[in-house]
């Protein structure tokens, strides 16, 4: 039934969202050049890599400058970029990555490769027993106003609980933090 939601809700949102996505995608070559995507490998469910794709906020040698985690303030971050972020534009195409099945609409936040560290090995197979998602339970309790242990623990919660019930609160939440209408 989840798979079945991603597939329609993620086509849906894909063709409703296109405007809005090639305007997105002007903006960033007006004001950094090309290319307009970044994509980036994450952890998936069962522990397998995919490449996820987002609209590139920084500049185009990023990784070459600086440090691999951003910063507040980080110069490398353009200034479509500081926008496409605040908005969270930028991760309008991850539903590609939904509709292929990487991902789903609500799950834990895809991890980087050295993010794994982060977990005890039973954790850590909790954690890739689902899709992760394009939104979660950390993104819609703290955005990014959260501590490396509480997205965590989150993450961990919404597996543990996950249900058709709890993804819906989960978008609810997340629409109003995306909204500016407080949090939960």
């Amino acid at each position: 039934m989840k798979r079945l939601m991603d597939i329609s809700l993620s086509l849906v949102a894909l063709l409703l969202l296109l405007p809005l996505m090639a305007l997105t995608a002007v903006c960033i070559v007006a004001d950094s050049g090309l290319p307009v995507l970044f994509r980036q490998t994450r952890i998936g469910r069962q522990g397998l890599t995919f490449g996820m794709w987002k609209f590139r906020s920084m500049v185009s040698d990023a990784s070459a400058r600086g440090p691999y985690f951003t910063t507040a303030g980080d110069p490398r971050i353009t200034r479509v970029g500081r926008f496409i972020r605040r908005t969270s534009l930028d991760e309008l195409p991850q539903l590609w990555n939904v509709l292929r099945g990487d991902m789903s609409l609500v799950g834990p936040r895809p991890d980087v490769p050295a993010q794994r560290g982060l977990y005890s090995d039973a954790d850590w197979i909790l954690r890739c027993s689902v899709r992760p998602g394009i939104t979660g339970l950390a993104q819609a309790l703290y955005r990014s106003d959260s501590t490396e242990a509480q997205r965590l623990e989150a993450d961990l919660r919404y597996v543990r609980e996950h249900s058709l019930w709890l993804d819906l609160k989960v978008a609810f939440w997340t629409l109003k933090r995306l909204t500016g209408q407080g949090s939960n």
